[in-house]
């Protein structure tokens, strides 16, 4: 028995890495139905046909962006998590306008219906690009974010409790550098690196569908809770994933390079997960800090303020010290990535 038993649970972009991972982990609890929600037909198809003998899956297509789809899946829900995104930094900074539309309407429209509906929690997704933003993905995360926040606390008699979580890079997730990496050795490429000195916080996929899966039994409505994760020097990482992609493919190590090609458009060369204004109103949860927004101090203090302060400054991958080399290699190697 645990907090998803018996429940009725929403999984919004349900069908990515995170998604995929989520839906798995929550079975464990035996709810009563898990509706995965999203616009892509075909990894839908490949998430049924792998998961075919599991009866509390619902297949339900439709985009976070309209709002009539969303409200009727939402129907008889308890818990909802809000995994869609748009979420490549290029992408985002040429077309803007679809990242708006997807991230921060969105996320507008995932409140609304679950106002109307009274589910019980709702968690969504943010990033660490949200925190002092440089780009229009980390922009329109930030503003998702404040939609949340302020939706806990003018949802007129809703029982709902709205928190946000916030990640790193997800190791193997799709997209992830590391894919690309192994595809560049397999392929016999040079990789490709932006800036031999880039920084950031990784966190694994048990971790963060344990994130996720914690705050949003634990949240009080309002916060945002941050997983204390590994800051990786992308070299290191680089150079890990080429020893061990190219002793399993018996290939000559020598024969690959590491190529600097500079930031992409909307890039920077480290993230940051908590600034340190957020810093004073936010408190250590052991293995996660959970972020107060100042203009709910008073409200939320009551449920946190016998709990440790958090150490005041920015939380950032520049100023953190990264883990070693060897300690990367053990990482991936323990979560079977190289």
């Amino acid at each position: 028995m645990g907090y998803y038993t018996s429940k009725n649970i929403l999984i919004i972009g349900g069908t990515g890495t995170i998604g995929r991972g989520l839906a798995k982990e929550l079975l464990a609890q035996k709810p009563n139905v898990i509706r995965i929600f999203s616009r892509d037909e075909y990894k839908q198809f490949i998430m049924e046909k792998e998961l075919d003998h599991i009866s509390q899956f619902r297949y339900l297509i439709g985009d976070v962006r309209d709002y009539d789809r969303l409200e009727r899946a939402m129907n008889g829900i308890d818990i909802v998590f809000n995994l869609a995104a748009m979420k490549h930094v290029p992408a985002c900074e040429y077309n803007p306008s679809e990242a708006i539309k997807t991230n921060v309407l969105g996320m507008e429209n995932v409140i609304k219906a679950a106002e109307y509906h009274n589910v019980e929690s709702v968690l969504f997704t943010s990033s660490d690009k949200a925190i002092n933003p440089t780009n229009s993905y980390g922009a329109t995360k930030l503003l998702a974010e404040k939609l949340v926040q302020a939706a806990n606390f003018s949802k007129g008699k809703a029982r709902t409790r709205f928190a946000a979580v916030r990640f790193g890079n997800v190791m193997g997730s799709r997209g992830s550098v590391i894919q690309l990496f192994k595809k560049q050795i397999s392929e016999g490429r040079n990789i490709t690196i932006t800036d031999g000195n880039m920084t950031r916080f990784m966190m694994t996929l048990s971790q963060a569908v344990s994130l996720i899966m914690e705050s949003a039994e634990k949240s009080y409505g309002g916060e945002a809770f941050v997983l204390k994760m590994p800051v990786i020097k992308l070299v290191d990482l680089a150079e890990v994933v080429m020893e061990e992609t190219c002793r399993k493919l018996n290939r000559n190590l020598h024969d690959i390079n590491l190529e600097t090609i500079g930031l992409r458009a909307g890039e920077r060369n480290f993230e940051e997960l908590m600034t340190y204004e957020e810093s004073q109103n936010a408190h250590d949860l052991g293995r996660m800090y959970t972020v107060i927004p100042n203009t709910y101090t008073n409200e939320l203090n009551k449920y946190y303020g016998h709990m440790p302060k958090a150490e005041v400054g920015s939380y950032n991958s520049s100023d953190t010290e990264p883990i070693s080399k060897e300690q990367v290699r053990e990482l991936l190697l323990s979560e079977k990535l190289v």
